[in-house]
């Protein structure tokens, strides 16, 4: 089966409504994730949402006391939804992981974005590097992994391309990249679902302590 791009299929979806269901089935999980990561960061943060869809996300995070919350995403369909739908938000077309921000956040949120990627891992240690103020918090959720079995079929029943990975390697990568205070939950998970995979933690680093 030949697959599609990701970003092709996404605005597909958006042309036909489907980002509303997406919203709908990935709100329990966005809602634990933020519980996890808005504790840890200050007062009047900035945030950008990676994978941003029609911007629900961006949308609730200036709900929630975000001082500047902005989105990307590769699907140009799905952007047009969001800049459609709200315009006193940013939203970026962006094809990852080459674009890169303008500026640096103290939160980045990542849902259903990074196994899309031919190399997650490279994407996680940018996002370290070049995304996140020092200090700030990147959390990241994803449905599909390998613990997660009904998941496998996905590639092929969607038709794009998914890198899979274990837990341990995807908590080694945030590892890797650099992250301190690293965390793995499993959250909204039930009898049918293990949870998404939700991976926290804090950029450090180290040069820009020094004086």
């Amino acid at each position: 089966m030949e697959h599609k791009s990701a970003t092709e299929v996404f605005s597909e979806w958006a042309l036909i409504g489907k980002d509303e269901g997406m919203e709908r089935g990935h709100a329990p999980s966005v809602k634990a994730m933020l519980e996890l990561a808005l504790p840890k960061v200050q007062n009047n943060f900035s945030v950008i949402d990676l994978g941003c869809g029609n911007g629900w996300v961006t949308r609730m995070l200036s709900e929630l006391g975000a001082a500047h919350s902005e989105g990307v995403d590769g699907a140009i369909e799905m952007i047009s939804k969001a800049r459609l739908t709200d315009s006193n938000h940013k939203y970026s077309h962006g094809l990852l992981p080459d674009w890169k921000p303008d500026m640096k956040f103290d939160l980045v949120h990542s849902m259903e974005f990074l196994y899309y990627l031919e190399d997650p891992v490279e994407m996680i240690a940018k996002i370290h590097d070049e995304w996140l103020n020092d200090g700030g918090i990147l959390v990241a959720g994803v449905d599909h992994y390998k613990e997660h079995e009904e998941s496998l079929t996905w590639p092929e029943h969607v038709g794009v391309h998914m890198t899979t990975l274990d837990i341990s390697q995807w908590r080694n990568a945030m590892n890797s990249a650099g992250f301190i205070d690293v965390e793995i939950h499993q959250v909204a998970a039930n009898d049918d679902f293990p949870g998404t995979l939700v991976m926290l933690g804090q950029a450090s680093h180290p040069q820009a302590h020094t004086i």
